[in-house]
């Protein structure tokens, strides 16, 4: 049984950062009577916000319901308020590797349909979404760095004071990794820190390349006093984590930044790769129920426990919308939701899509046609993420809550690939070869032999992209991969109804960037709206 940070109980002390989101990012106010002074006044207060950080990645909260809501807006429910939801369509289904049901929750779900669609606007509800979910998280980080700045004052001293102060590395790194995702959406957001009180500035926008120094500075700053790699609680962030994050932003800095960093790119996944991680034996046991087990290869995810953090968000949402009443190798004979499927481009980069040769080829084909050519009926289902254990046994199960599958937001095969990436398109400080074993190293477990493997001069940045495909779909990568390799909004490789049309087109290439949601941007005079929207 896993043991985390997020089954801390989350009382009503808590309530004191319970915000609703108004109009502006970072600018929250409370909802009730309840102060910080009674909500931090002892070591256990403490706790428990720290808590409510981390738990905020897997929880809603109360939005829209009674009680105190975490997060309020007006544009989604609270079945879409949680944060892995929002980012997985923002990440997924504008891109090859996902597309919704064309009459899925069409209401409920509203801007649902824009992302592959590739016509959002500025009021897109689920941008909005996102946007203000990140907004909050960082919110919660910044209270809480604030107040552990009270303990003095506040009469917490000794071995107490000194425990609550070690949370602040760990707060810094998710605060820094929430502005990572608003950074890499939506480019150019508003900003605040925990030097800036709740609602005494209208916060400032920060450019991209700037938010790109201010989150490298924050990493590096924090890499010696998080704790070692593999020493922290299961889910918690450690130093592998900083450095994951800062590889994958060096990796991606001539789009950020208009300055490519290769060599540092190499660096920093270097560290992660030689701090004592190891590739899970089965790829397919990295996305079961109980893959809380494969500590060795994943270094920071999203824990969810079927039984006590149900949402209809986080991975239930990845396997119950990715699921239908044909299908039961995802929620074993539980008829799904029908919506998110998959279009031909995936499936066509494994050599049989029975996993029989790639065993990373996870799909159901049933009576659908690989064709898209109704975006109701057709698309194969992705089949990745299970509700089952590695016995076969089903998870935890309530209805349709209940999935259990911790999200991993980095593990070591990613940084394999940033390593033979960043070499391609010319580190001085890695080598072809180590790049070429590295890759290997993912298709001879893939395969189960080496029949897989590649020689160098197979080892293109073309297929890079496909491998990336092949080892990171639908885990919230492909969106930055294809604007990375100049592929997401161009002609140059297409997919069906990109653009909103059958074969698919290209798009106008602002649209590499999403908007900042324009309820933001008409309450906050310090933001100016990204090109093109």
């Amino acid at each position: 049984m896993k043991q985390n940070i997020l089954f801390i109980s989350f009382v009503s002390v808590l309530a004191s950062v319970s915000f609703t989101s108004c109009n502006k990012m970072l600018d929250l106010k409370p909802t009730n009577g309840v102060t910080v002074d009674v909500a931090y006044s002892t070591p256990l207060g403490y706790k428990q916000g720290f808590a409510k950080m981390y738990g905020a990645f897997a929880l809603t909260g109360n939005q829209g319901g009674a009680g105190l809501p975490d997060i309020s807006t007006t544009v989604i429910d609270e079945g879409n308020s949680d944060f892995l939801r929002m980012f997985w369509n923002v990440q997924e289904l504008s891109t090859d590797e996902a597309i919704d049901n064309a009459s899925w929750n069409g209401n409920t779900d509203a801007g649902l349909h824009d992302f592959h669609n590739m016509n959002w606007g500025a009021g897109n509800p689920m941008l909005e979404g996102l946007y203000v979910r990140s907004a909050y998280q960082i919110l919660l980080a910044n209270e809480l760095i604030r107040q552990i700045g009270r303990l003095d004052e506040r009469g917490i001293k000794g071995a107490s004071a000194d425990s609550i102060r070690a949370y602040i590395p760990e707060a810094r790194f998710l605060r820094a990794f929430q502005y990572w995702v608003l950074m890499d959406c939506f480019g150019n957001p508003s900003f605040a820190t925990e030097k800036d009180a709740v609602g005494s500035i209208m916060p400032p926008q920060k450019k991209r390349a700037e938010l790109f120094t201010y989150i490298e500075s924050e990493l590096k700053d924090i890499e010696n006093t998080l704790p070692a790699p593999r020493t922290n609680e299961y889910g918690r962030a450690d130093k592998a984590a900083a450095w994951a994050l800062l590889a994958r932003m060096y990796l991606n800095a001539q789009v950020y930044t208009g300055a490519p960093r290769y060599n540092d790119a190499v660096t920093y996944a270097k560290k992660v790769i030689d701090a004592g991680y190891s590739l899970e034996t089965n790829y397919n046991w990295l996305f079961l129920n109980d893959n809380y087990k494969c500590k060795n290869e994943f270094i920071f995810t999203i824990n969810y426990d079927g039984q006590y953090s149900q949402n209809y968000g986080g991975t239930n949402y990845i396997v119950w919308a990715g699921s239908a009443s044909d299908v039961g190798v995802n929620t074993v004979g539980v008829t799904g939701w029908g919506g998110n499927r998959t279009t031909k481009n995936l499936p066509n980069l494994f050599p049989d899509i029975s996993g029989t040769a790639d065993k990373r080829a996870n799909f159901f084909k049933g009576s659908r046609n690989i064709e898209i050519v109704d975006r109701v009926a057709d698309g194969y289902i992705v089949t990745k993420f299970k509700n089952l254990n590695r016995d076969g046994s089903l998870g935890y199960q309530l209805k349709d809550l209940g999935v259990g599958i911790d999200m991993p937001l980095f593990r070591l095969g990613e940084q394999y690939l940033i390593y033979a990436e960043a070499v391609l398109r010319g580190a001085t400080n890695g080598d072809a070869a180590t790049a070429l074993n590295y890759v290997n190293l993912l298709r001879t477990r893939a395969y189960g032999s080496t029949s897989g493997n590649i020689s160098s001069t197979q080892l293109t940045l073309d297929f890079l992209l496909d491998e990336r495909g092949r080892e990171l779909y639908w885990e919230c990568h492909r969106r930055t991969d294809l604007v990375r390799f100049n592929k997401f909004t161009t002609s140059a490789y297409l997919w069906p109804w990109k653009g909103n049309v059958p074969n698919g087109t290209g798009v106008e290439s602002f649209r590499n960037l999403y908007p900042l949601p324009s309820l933001e941007v008409s309450a906050n005079k310090n933001l100016v709206q990204n090109p093109g929207y």
